[in-house]
């Protein structure tokens, strides 16, 4: 039991900045590892948002046919450089937002 004591005695003043500096690396370790995630995510949202299909004449806005061209293709990263990509001049009547008449 002495010699626990006199070991730690002797241990402690090196044992405590090692921990207090371990403590420190791990925490910017996982600082750095949000950081990064937050990145890779913001990058994968800005990708996503390169997708034309809401904008194109052939996207039909119902979930069972999302466009006439390639169904199977649509609102997915497959359709960024779509060849068939027409751009819609105007939106269909259901699309619009209302008008009310004041009287």
């Amino acid at each position: 039991m002495l010699n626990h004591m006199i070991l730690l005695q002797i241990y402690q003043p090196v044992a405590a900045p090692i921990l207090a500096v371990s403590i420190w690396l791990v925490l910017f370790g996982l600082l750095g590892s949000l950081c990064s995630t937050m990145r890779e995510g913001f990058t994968y949202l800005k990708r996503l948002h390169q997708i034309p299909c809401s904008r194109c004449v052939f996207y039909t806005g119902d979930y069972r046919l999302k466009c006439t061209v390639h169904p199977c293709r649509a609102l997915t990263e497959e359709a960024i450089d779509c060849l068939d990509y027409e751009p819609a001049t105007c939106r269909p009547p259901c699309c619009q937002p209302s008008k009310k008449s004041v009287l």
